[in-house]
């Protein structure tokens, strides 16, 4: 079935969830050690938002929100930046500890770590073109 412009409903990605057990060590994290913006703070609702300049990050206490019971995201969440290297020896330099070597695919560079409640996170750069199927 084709999706034609008519036909489309979802139209983009307004955030991301990123599940915390502790709020505020999760702001910190996201906002001092990776230095993303936070735009929004509520940790008496339990939750707080950073922006990537492509999508929000929502960090959420999912049990004090009702919402289930607290799972680690163990799918790497892609975070872009310009130099893999080079991003990955300033986080080192805060503390974050990486998971293995810098990875080239042949089409991007990855790095892997987690936050501190234990989501899945990588420094990615796409260095080779994207190909649109025909």
């Amino acid at each position: 079935m084709s999706t034609t412009p008519a036909s489309r409903i979802v139209t983009g990605v307004d955030f991301v969830s990123v599940p915390t057990r502790d709020v505020e060590r999760a702001a910190v994290f996201y906002g001092e050690t990776l230095g993303l913006r936070r735009s929004m703070y509520k940790p008496e609702r339990n939750f707080a938002e950073f922006e990537t300049e492509t999508v929000t990050l929502s960090v959420v206490n999912p049990e004090r929100m009702g919402i289930g019971s607290f799972q680690p995201n163990r799918n790497h969440l892609a975070l872009h930046v310009e130099d893999v290297r080079a991003a990955r020896a300033e986080l080192e330099s805060r503390g974050v500890e990486f998971h293995g070597d810098v990875l080239d695919t042949g089409v991007c560079h990855m790095a892997f770590f987690d936050d501190p409640e234990g989501n899945a996170l990588m420094l990615h750069h796409r260095y080779a073109p994207r190909v649109p199927e025909g």
